[in-house]
């Protein structure tokens, strides 16, 4: 029973690390105002109508061995994403000891969503960023996801790291950065954010940590980009609305 209340403990630590990290991160989603700084067209809300909540809420809290949990968000954190709909998870498998953050956010306007970068939120709420790497995988709809995949660690005598890989999906392309779009501006329809991340535990290192992430990004890109294109793709469709979403 003691072993079992242990188990229990760590599992819900691990959990608020995730928790804790994303939380973290949208906290400093108005910070920096160089990105804001782009061009006015980034501004320009294209062509697309918002995407509502619903539409993203599609996204399974079953995915292979994967078992999520919504994650409510502050209402006033979610009226500074400038976002018309997200999705927060936590998301556990191999009985509780594997665990991982998701969060997806969808919008019309670059300008909006550009400023709320790992590099940034992060070290502005007091990590470190260690390492950045560049990455690419092919999917399995063909297409191909680059991204970024990030260490970051925080604190000196209980040190914590997380591993944190990001990316733009961009009118159904994926994109490290949006800034490899700036001279499209006016031709985007919709623009999501995904980030996946995961701690740095005893029982997981950073290299596991970042192969975690990897995996669960290489086979949940494709779902996630595919519930930006349904929704987008119907003009009449439930899933877009005529204004901001509320």
């Amino acid at each position: 029973m003691e072993t079992a209340a242990i188990r229990t403990d760590g599992n819900r630590s691990l959990r608020s690390v995730v928790i804790a990290a994303l939380s973290a991160s949208l906290l400093m989603l108005v910070c920096d105002l160089a990105y804001r700084a782009l061009a006015d067209g980034s501004a320009a809300p294209g062509t697309a109508k918002p995407i509502t909540p619903e539409a993203l809420n599609g996204f399974p809290l079953q995915m292979g061995s994967w078992i999520g949990v919504d994650v409510p968000l502050d209402p006033a954190i979610v009226t500074r994403t400038d976002t018309d709909a997200h999705i927060n998870r936590n998301y556990s498998r191999a009985g509780g000891t594997e665990n991982l953050g998701l969060y997806v956010a969808g919008g019309v306007k670059v300008r909006d969503l550009a400023p709320h970068r790992p590099e940034v939120c992060y070290t502005g709420n007091g990590w470190t960023l260690e390492r950045r790497r560049p990455l690419e995988y092919p999917l399995s709809d063909g297409k191909t996801l680059l991204c970024w995949l990030f260490t970051f660690s925080r604190g000196s005598l209980e040190a914590q790291e997380m591993v944190v890989l990001y990316y733009y999906i961009v009118d159904g392309r994926f994109c490290r950065d949006v800034a490899e779009l700036r001279f499209n501006f006016w031709r985007i329809g919709y623009v999501g954010q995904v980030q996946v991340a995961a701690p740095v535990t005893r029982s997981l290192t950073a290299d596991s940590a970042g192969k975690l992430v990897c995996e669960f990004a290489v086979d949940s890109a494709p779902l996630i980009a595919g519930l930006f294109e349904r929704a987008a793709s119907d003009p009449n469709s439930p899933f877009l609305t005529t204004g901001k979403a509320e």
